[in-house]
């Protein structure tokens, strides 16, 4: 289920880094789509999608996609 907090982390991260949601899908080997859809929170990306977005914005997976605590979670 989509979170709150990681879409402005990613959305946030690219902004800082200065490139395009194209830029970012390109070096993710993904669609600009599906970078709308994690940035907007209605899409949750895989293990390996969530690796290579990390990559590409030289950030922590965790910093970008952090777990709910317990209270947070379903």
């Amino acid at each position: 289920m989509p979170r709150e907090s990681h879409p402005t982390a990613v959305r946030e991260q690219r902004i800082a880094a200065g490139i395009t949601q194209a830029d970012l899908a390109h070096a993710c080997g993904t669609s600009r789509q599906t970078i709308v859809s994690i940035e907007g929170g209605q899409y949750s990306p895989s293990v390996w999608l969530a690796l290579r977005i990390a990559r590409a914005l030289h950030a922590d997976v965790e910093s970008l996609f952090p777990l709910p605590t317990i209270e947070e979670a379903p």
